[in-house]
Formats: C-alpha cells, sequence, structure tokens
C-alpha cells in the first residue's frame, strides 16, 4: 500500500484507484517530471504528496506552489527569489520556491494558471536545473524533481496558445488522471466511513455509523466537489449526528439545505398529501424564474454577437432556442478547459445554474 495514499481510502479499492496507485507505484522511485490531471477536488496534492514520499527525495522538501494564487506581477519573484534592490521594497536577498526546495519534489499545483511568461524559465529549468533570480547576475543550480497537477485540458490551452506546448510535452513525461467521484461510486461508502472514522478518532468521538438509505443517498450525489467535499459533508453529518447514527434523513436534509437536491433521487408525493404552496414559495420560484430567462437572454445575446463577428455556415433563425443555448455552453466550456466554475462566470449564471444546464443538454 502506497505512503500517503492508503490513510485516506485512496488506494486498495476500486479498479480505478487501483489503477492509479499502481503508476505511483512504478514512477515514484524515478525523477521523472509527473502531469497530474483531474476536476477539482479529486485529490491531486494527495497523488504529489505520495509520489514524493515513496521516492529517494522523501527525506528531502516538498515545497508546494499554488500558481492561481500568485499575482502575477510577483510571481517569478516567488518561483525563483530576488536579489536586494532587484524592485521596490526589495530591502533583502530572498530565496525563491525552487531554491527551497533543492533536493527535493516542487509541486506546481494549477500550473494551468502560471503566466505565459514564466513558463518559458520554468522549462529551463526542467532542462538544465538551473535559473537566476530576480534581479541576480549570476545562475543558481538546483536539484529538484518537478510535479505538477491541473484541472485545465493542457493540451487544448496550448493548442490555443494560452499554454506553452513545449512545457506540456516536457511535464508530461508521466500522466496520472484522477477520474472525478462520480465514476468510482463504488469506493464512495468505505471512503465515507474511513473519513468518518479518522474524524472521530482525531476528536474524541465515539464510532460513526451509516444506515443502508445513507450510503445509498451518497453513492448516489453528484459530486461537484468530488472527495473534497464528500469528507467535508461526512464530518459535518458526524457532528450533527451527535453520536447516533447517520442516517437517510440527516443526510437528505444536509443536502437539501445546501441546495444540492437536484442530485438525490426525486420522491414525488401523492397529489393529495402535496402541501399547498406559499406566497413565499411562490415569490422564491418566481425570482428563479426570471433568473433563467435573464441568463437564455445573455447566452443569445452572446452567441448572436460571436456570429456576427466571426461569421458562421448556418443561420442563427433556424435554430432553437435550446440549441443555441447548448452550444453556447459547449463553446464556453471548451475555452475555459472544461473548468466548469470560470465558465460560469464568463456565461453570468451560478454553478449550479450551469450544471443543470449541463445536464439538460447532456454536455
Amino acid at each position: 500500500m502506497l505512503e500517503g495514499l492508503a490513510s485516506v481510502g485512496m488506494a486498495g479499492m476500486g479498479p480505478a484507484m487501483e489503477q492509479v496507485a499502481a503508476l505511483i507505484r512504478q514512477v515514484a522511485p524515478t525523477d521523472l517530471s509527473v502531469l497530474i490531471t483531474g476536476e477539482s477536488g479529486t485529490g491531486k496534492e494527495l497523488v504529489a504528496r505520495a509520489i514524493h514520499s515513496n521516492s529517494r527525495r522523501a527525506g528531502g522538501p516538498l515545497i508546494t506552489v499554488n500558481c492561481g494564487a500568485i499575482p502575477e506581477g510577483i510571481f517569478e519573484s516567488e518561483i525563483f527569489g530576488h536579489e536586494k534592490g532587484a524592485f521596490t521594497g526589495a530591502d533583502r536577498q530572498r530565496k525563491g520556491m525552487f531554491e527551497l526546495a533543492d533536493g527535493g519534489t516542487i509541486f506546481l499545483d494549477e500550473i494551468g494558471e502560471m503566466p505565459l511568461f514564466t513558463q518559458v524559465k520554468i522549462l529551463r529549468v526542467l532542462e538544465t536545473g538551473e535559473f537566476m533570480r530576480v534581479g541576480g547576475q549570476s545562475t543558481i543550480r538546483v536539484n529538484v524533481r518537478v510535479v505538477a497537477a491541473t484541472n485545465r485540458d493542457l493540451a487544448q490551452e496550448s493548442a490555443r496558445g494560452r499554454f506553452r506546448q513545449d512545457l506540456y510535452f516536457r511535464l508530461k513525461a508521466v500522466a496520472v488522471h484522477l477520474p472525478p467521484l462520480r465514476e468510482r461510486r463504488e469506493d464512495i461508502p468505505e471512503l465515507a466511513w474511513t473519513f468518518a472514522t479518522r474524524f472521530c478518532q482525531a476528536n474524541g468521538l465515539p464510532p460513526a455509523h451509516f444506515d443502508q438509505e445513507a450510503l445509498d443517498l451518497l453513492s448516489g450525489h453528484y459530486w461537484q466537489g468530488n472527495v473534497r467535499e464528500l469528507k467535508n459533508l461526512v464530518e459535518s453529518l458526524v457532528i450533527m449526528a451527535g453520536g447516533g447514527p447517520v442516517d437517510g434523513r440527516l443526510l437528505r436534509s444536509r443536502l437539501m439545505a445546501e441546495g444540492s437536491s437536484a442530485h438525490l433521487p426525486a420522491l414525488r408525493p401523492a397529489e393529495e398529501e402535496r402541501p399547498p404552496l406559499s406566497l413565499e414559495m411562490l415569490q422564491t420560484m418566481f425570482y428563479y424564474l426570471q433568473r433563467e430567462l435573464g441568463d437564455i437572454k445573455s447566452l443569445l445575446q452572446q452567441q448572436i454577437e460571436q456570429q456576427r463577428q466571426v461569421g458562421d455556415h448556418y443561420h442563427l433563425a433556424d435554430m432553437s432556442v435550446d440549441e443555441l443555448e447548448r452550444d453556447h455552453i459547449r463553446e464556453v466550456l471548451a475555452e475555459h478547459g472544461g473548468n466548469r466554475q470560470r465558465a460560469a462566470r464568463n456565461l453570468g449564471m451560478s454553478e449550479r445554474t450551469l450544471y443543470r444546464k449541463i445536464r439538460k443538454h447532456e454536455l
């Protein structure tokens, strides 16, 4: 069992994660660069830590860099360090992340967010192990293994000029893909039990138990946030259960409170049992209907404008509203490498609305 993965229930379970574990077991002892791909929350950082922990560099540092969290203007200074006086406010010499990782591993998380002008320097470090601090005159040499991760499609990003193709090819010497949790539902019950057990032990709580309805609901949930979402939900359920079992009723109320009921099996009451709609509920429904209409109007306006700019081989008049909406959502998702959070922001709608439309159009 791989150190760093078994402890969180990511290895030794379903066939998908067994394949991931087998690949990590093969690549960890080498110094090859590794590119980890997968949706947010699938455990990419855990895989990076497992690669480091099972490598010959385990005694050295593991430095994690969140490329999406560093402002573009100071990115090179953070990565490569700077000399005193290199820029206003640089009152002392500062080592960068690569220098701090010497003899160990550097984990470049969300590398798809890295500025283009920095990517060529990262490529040089990968090829020569050398770089210069910002404002420096001398070359610094380091012995660092690079592990990178992204939730973007870097092949698509490089084809569009948003990511250097040579860096992409250099990084993906070995590619590890983590499937989303909804594609390995057989793992969910054991993951839920593992997270609950670890949480109870860490907090001195009695062991938690799940009834079959709760396990069925967990297994049927969409898990937009993947393993991270499951872990957070399980921990909150353990607290809410107050030492009792986590049952279907508790789980349903928790998911509905989070606005996740769309992913649960719909239970339609008989006509005579259906409660009358309150004024507050009608107002809420009307509000969301207005938002939906506004989203459609915005999509149509954007689609029409795009067709005016690039010219099109078909007539908008021949397309239905659903077809226009479907095509535009598909294009925006492609532009953002499948990142639904950014696509939703670009479309001017909530992530929940976007997920509903994705299911509607079977995208």
